[in-house]
């Protein structure tokens, strides 16, 4: 039996949409997104930021391809005209002498990534409306519109061979002398097809996918859902950059922080608040709880408290809630913050790779990551 498809990559959001524009080129590739259209979860649901590389552990995958896909992803999005502006980020602290400071320095240094020391005067000058003593200023974060990338990197995909298949589910995956027989949910009845390779970037129900082929559960990383509000502030923005407070101990979050959309609308966001998972519930999915993104409005009073630390003007009545997301964690409440896991299947089945906890910097690192997959599949 000859293979439908080389690869087969579970999940349409901007990971998996990478790592197909990326295979693509010199493989037929297969793409299963369960919802209606591509980025419906956690890519669409997010700061939209492009990071510069700063917070993440020395040697981590995190910070290695955040730093790559940093550079690649301003290459992408000016050959292809994805909107996108190299905004800058300033970082506040209310003390001048703070080990954060300190360490997001030394990162900043040891990466070569620019980082500008700031005293109050500098901060007055450069975003009146914020009070703080010292910060940082990162003239390479950005911001971008991750829903025309991420069309854009279907249109690529689809112009090289590749099927995007929308309303695909995956139901199962069978070994065999071939790869894997899978069997994948449409809206017109059951399909069966033959894949060489399967590639898991499915997010939130990467687990789930997992299991479905065949990997053991105790191989398999438990994830810790971990749901992010945002509320915007209607009206010109006050900001010209993004303002970021300094980092929460452990990185369960970059702090409340304001950022700017390409319609320059100010949103602030995101918070942390864990959610039972797939680690309680076997049947957890992101489509199983109706009110998974609702954001509460009396949210708004924690929100301003935090905010009015550097932006002292802000009113709560001010405050509109905006939309949530939902981070796919693989450290929960209290443990030290954990990396990109790229797992590759067991050696006993086909060729098989699994993305888990592809959480931020994600977006930043897509490109990177798909190079990374690449490699790691000898598809290069």
């Amino acid at each position: 039996m000859s293979a439908d498809f080389d690869v087969c990559i579970v999940g349409g959001g901007v990971v998996g949409l990478a790592i197909a524009q990326r295979l693509s080129e010199h493989c037929q590739v297969l793409l299963l997104e369960r919802h209606g259209q591509i980025g419906t979860e956690t890519s669409s649901r997010n700061s939209e930021v492009i990071h510069a590389g700063l917070y993440y552990p020395a040697a981590s995958l995190k910070e290695r391809l955040c730093v790559a896909g940093r550079k690649a992803l301003y290459q992408f999005c000016e050959q292809q005209d994805v909107p996108h502006k190299r905004i800058g980020k300033l970082i506040v602290s209310p003390v001048q002498e703070h080990p954060a400071l300190v360490q997001l320095q030394q990162t900043a240094q040891r990466l070569g990534i620019p980082l500008l020391q700031l005293d109050q005067t500098d901060i007055s000058e450069l975003e009146p409306a914020v009070t703080a003593t010292a910060g940082l200023f990162s003239p390479s974060t950005g911001i971008i519109d991750s829903h025309q990338y991420m069309y854009r990197l279907q249109q690529l995909s689809e112009q090289q061979g590749a099927l995007v298949a929308c309303h695909s589910n995956l139901l199962s995956a069978r070994d065999n002398d071939q790869g894997w027989q899978i069997a994948v949910e449409t809206a017109d009845g059951t399909l069966e097809l033959q894949v060489r390779v399967l590639i898991n970037a499915a997010g939130l129900s990467a687990r789930q996918v997992a299991l479905a082929c065949g990997e053991r559960p105790e191989h398999t990383p438990a994830l810790y859902p971990c749901r992010g509000h945002y509320f915007s502030l209607p009206g010109r923005s006050p900001f010209h950059h993004l303002v970021y407070p300094l980092p929460e101990p452990q990185l369960a979050g970059l702090g409340v922080h304001a950022t700017l959309d390409m319609g320059g609308q100010v949103r602030f966001g995101p918070d942390v608040q864990y959610l039972p998972g797939i680690n309680e519930d076997p049947h957890w999915s992101p489509s199983s709880d109706n009110n998974l993104y609702h954001v509460d409005p009396q949210r708004a009073q924690a929100f301003a408290t935090a905010i009015q630390r550097w932006y002292p003007q802000l009113g709560t009545d001010q405050l509109q809630p905006a939309y949530a997301g939902i981070r796919p964690k693989l450290s929960g409440p209290g443990q030290s913050v954990a990396d990109f896991m790229l797992q590759n299947g067991h050696p006993d089945l086909p060729p098989a790779l699994h993305l888990f906890g592809i959480e931020s910097p994600g977006l930043t690192a897509s490109l990177a990551i798909a190079e990374e997959v690449s490699t790691m599949l000898n598809m290069n």
